[in-house]
């Protein structure tokens, strides 16, 4: 992962944790209204993917599992994981793409209603993505994914020198280049080509001339609609429609989306297509169930959406009837570290996939709260235009004192913390019982995302190695990892 020129190395921030009576009194765990829907207070997990589904997209016993853990510390909401809205291969995630995979995450929802006693709300993020191909063996793309067009054999004939090339056969040409020197390659391929050769083929929402991504905006409303609709039969609490980071929603929100169709360029024009999704989704599950987005204050990538755009789109969503916005930060494919020959692209490499997910070697501002001014500027902009719409945020949150301060600052409505709630599910529970004392600490090393951009199931550090010889755990596939933590015996 990237980090800062100049990296500093921070310790987790001293915490004092308050006693019972303090913590039920306190804004954190205040109750708050989410649509026509009322979570019990304002502590939230946000979708993390655990690579736990199987390679068709189907709920398993680790994913019942998984969830359940994390429903018995009794969070106000929990948000599954980014599911697949498109009938396709995507490998061990979730998907909502059929009435097929209704069964298993209604098991789902109802292992959380039991694990949480019935005091923790379900949310379901879904999503689409377009295509990325893992960085091809350098021989391989030359001879058959590279597409030899006279463009490229005149390109190969000035830079070389040599006019044979604009006649000699096709096997001569590709055998050449793929024999040819890097600055060769720069002077003869385009920025594309380059591209897919370097890192990985990728699709993006510009490539107009390929029909299925020109029918996108015809296609993804009624897409979207109908695996909400799914997430309704299946019984979850409300659907958060994933319009962050590197995939198909959040790329047209981008500024770089210079679509000439009517949903690029401007910002009225780049919000089009979210705001169509948001209304067949509406319009399909009704007024009485909560719909939530999820998009990015900032993409930090050169040429990006910056924190003003965020602010009219959170206007945008407010106006449309949005039930919440869930505010990110960064995760692009546009600044992500060259992977390696048979790997895909990770989103989380580069400087915006820093921002994303900081860790405690940073700059001098450090990684906890680093995001919160985005939420917070989102959200005045969304009070200021006359909407009281609530704001969830994220990033490096990890004590009481500072998501209590963030809420009664006016700063956010509701505190999302990822890594602190991977760490210890339980944490929510024991502040709110007085015994923040016992919370299991996370400390921001980013072990987990690391096994992320592996594709491997995603645990903790601090307890996945702990007491493997208990009776009945799941262990990983390696065989050297227990999969959720040990239970909190007092939290029963």
């Amino acid at each position: 992962m990237w980090h800062p020129p100049k990296p500093v190395r921070h310790s987790i921030p001293p915490a004092r944790w308050p006693g019972e009576e303090e913590a039920s009194r306190s804004s954190l765990f205040a109750p708050i209204a989410v649509g026509p829907i009322t979570l019990e207070n304002r502590t939230w997990v946000p979708a993390m993917v655990p690579w736990r589904a199987t390679d068709d997209g189907f709920v398993t016993p680790n994913i019942i599992e998984w969830y359940g853990r994390f429903a018995s510390g009794r969070p106000g909401a929990i948000v599954v994981e980014a599911t697949g809205i498109r009938d396709i291969a995507s490998g061990p995630l979730l998907r909502i793409s059929h009435d097929r995979f209704i069964p298993g995450l209604r098991e789902l929802v109802e292992t959380v209603k039991r694990m949480s006693a019935g005091h923790t709300r379900l949310f379901i993020q879904i999503i689409d993505f377009l295509t990325v191909k893992r960085r091809p063996d350098r021989e391989k793309y030359f001879a058959r994914f590279l597409r030899l067009t006279d463009e490229r054999r005149r390109a190969l004939a000035e830079v070389s020198g040599d006019s044979k090339w604009l006649d000699a056969s096709e096997r001569d040409v590709r055998a050449y280049l793929n024999q040819a020197s890097d600055e060769l390659l720069d002077r003869v391929l385009g920025k594309r080509e380059l591209e897919s050769l370097r890192y990985g083929y990728r699709e993006r929402v510009t490539d107009t001339d390929l029909p299925h991504i020109r029918e996108l905006p015809r296609v993804l409303p009624d897409t979207f609609a109908a695996a909400a609709l799914r997430s309704r039969e299946a019984g979850f609490d409300g659907v958060e429609l994933h319009y962050a980071h590197a995939y198909t929603m959040a790329s047209f929100l981008s500024a770089k989306n210079d679509r000439r169709d009517g949903y690029g360029g401007s910002r009225e024009n780049r919000v089009r297509l979210p705001l169509e999704v948001y209304a067949a989704v509406r319009e399909r599950v009704g007024r009485e169930y909560p719909v939530g987005v999820r998009f990015l204050g900032d993409e930090v990538i050169e040429n990006g959406s910056d924190i003003n755009d965020a602010m009219f789109f959170g206007v945008e969503f407010a106006r449309a009837g949005f039930d919440y916005l869930s505010v990110s930060k960064g995760g692009k494919f546009d600044d992500a570290k060259q992977p390696k020959v048979g790997q895909a692209v990770y989103p989380y490499t580069g400087r915006s996939g820093y921002e994303c997910m900081p860790t405690v070697i940073s700059d001098e501002r450090g990684p906890f709260g680093r995001n919160v001014p985005l939420a917070a500027a989102i959200k005045r902009s969304v009070n200021e235009a006359g909407f009281a719409t609530p704001v969830v945020t994220s990033g490096g949150i990890a004590t009481f004192e500072q998501a209590e301060a963030i809420l009664t600052g006016g700063e956010a409505d509701i505190i999302a913390a990822a890594r602190q709630s991977l760490a210890d599910p339980d944490w929510f529970l024991k502040i709110r019982r007085g015994r923040g004392d016992e919370v299991r600490r996370c400390v921001f090393t980013n072990y987990c995302e690391g096994l992320d951009q592996m594709h491997r199931q995603v645990t903790c550090k601090l307890w996945d190695r702990v007491n493997l010889d208990e009776p009945g755990i799941t262990m990983s596939d390696d065989g050297r990892r227990r999969l959720v933590p040990p239970l909190w015996e007092a939290g029963a």
